[in-house]
């Protein structure tokens, strides 16, 4: 990725633009650590880099920012810019272009966002904030109380890091935190479960938990903290024990598996039933939270005596011609009282033996 990166800087400068690769990347370049995406700096206009990469996408103009897909690798290029006055809590009501990278840069959120890579590969540290990687600490560029007043993300964000890279908050971070902790009611929750999602997926979440805990954020946030909250290796585990309000918006495939977690947690036991109607991976993330042996969830799976209802010896026509039944909605009731007797080992998946139960309680 740093190669392509690379190629795209070279790209602009034979342009008669320059760029720089920003923040994320380089940080993470720096610590080790992979990264997806990249972020381009540039004193290209969107209009001008749309002369230069014609599939190059427009969807925040008004903001200076594009995306690109260069060599099956996403971009996103922003044009040197200062934001004036915030509206909301949230945006800028207004941008102005600059052609000075400093400029830019001092309008970013935390230090550990202002390095860049020039298209030689060099790392450039205009405001000097390479100690603060060194020293593992998240400090906002200027005014900690501005910087967070200005933008509520921002304090998510700062636990994010915090919990991603295993730093420590600066203490006027701390502090501003506190004092504008209640403008997050103002996010979207499509922004604070964006937020919490990457915080829930981090190994290092239980920092995440501990430090929204500690702020008091969960109340502003519309979750539960209290409580001991376990680490899983799904976020939805996460999200099953921080009991998120209804404004949260989540996918068909989460709320499946949301829903399916809550009620395993319900009976705070997992038991063969509710492996064989809930799946090996609910139950899995499940026994995290329940401290069973999640490793045993796919060998109790194996060992069950049936994988599903089609597997049962008798079918409905059996137990009705067996019943004379004329109230043919019994044997639905019939059928999953006979599934859940074969599950718990009450009774084999045998004829006979089936057909004995059913007569001796149906039969009336």
């Amino acid at each position: 990725m740093k190669e392509k990166a690379i190629e795209l800087l070279n790209i602009f400068y034979e342009n008669g633009y320059e760029a720089y690769v920003v923040g994320g990347f380089v940080r993470d370049l720096i610590l080790g650590r992979k990264s997806f995406d990249v972020d381009i700096a540039t004193n290209a206009t969107p209009r001008q880099i749309k002369e230069i990469f014609d599939m190059v996408k427009l969807p925040f103009e008004s903001y200076g920012s594009v995306h690109l897909n260069y060599k099956k690798t996403n971009f996103e290029i922003t044009t040197y810019r200062m934001d004036l006055e915030y509206k909301d809590k949230r945006k800028p009501s207004k941008i102005v272009y600059t052609d000075k990278l400093i400029i830019d840069l001092r309008r970013r959120d935390f230090t550990i966002n202002t390095l860049c890579m020039d298209k030689e590969g060099n790392i450039i540290d205009l405001l000097g904030v390479m100690c603060d990687i060194e020293s593992k600490v998240i400090k906002t560029v200027g005014d900690a109380r501005k910087k967070i007043s200005e933008d509520s993300l921002r304090i998510l964000r700062a636990i994010r890091f915090a919990t991603e890279l295993d730093f420590e908050l600066d203490i006027e971070l701390q502090n501003a935190i506190i004092d504008n902790k209640s403008s997050l009611e103002l996010l979207s929750f499509y922004r604070k479960k964006e937020e919490l999602n990457k915080i829930f997926s981090s190994k290092n979440a239980l920092k995440g938990i501990r430090l929204l805990r500690e702020f008091g954020l969960d109340r502003y946030l519309d979750i539960n903290l209290d409580g001991d909250i376990k680490k899983t290796s799904d976020p939805v585990g996460m999200w099953a024990q921080v009991k998120p309000g209804d404004k949260y918006q989540f996918t068909t495939n989460e709320k499946t598996y949301l829903n399916a977690i809550l009620r395993i947690l319900k009976n705070n036991s997992i038991s063969d039933i509710e492996i064989y109607y809930e799946g090996t991976y609910v139950c899995y993330i499940a026994s995290e939270i329940l401290n069973e042996d999640k490793e045993k969830i796919y060998d109790r799976y194996d060992a069950l005596p049936i994988k599903k209802a089609s597997e049962i010896v008798i079918n409905g026509k059996d137990i009705i011609d067996l019943l004379r039944l004329e109230n043919k909605s019994m044997v639905k009731v019939i059928l999953k009282d006979v599934e859940e007797k074969i599950i718990s080992r009450e009774l084999k998946n045998d004829v006979n033996e089936l057909k004995k139960y059913i007569l001796n309680k149906y039969k009336k």
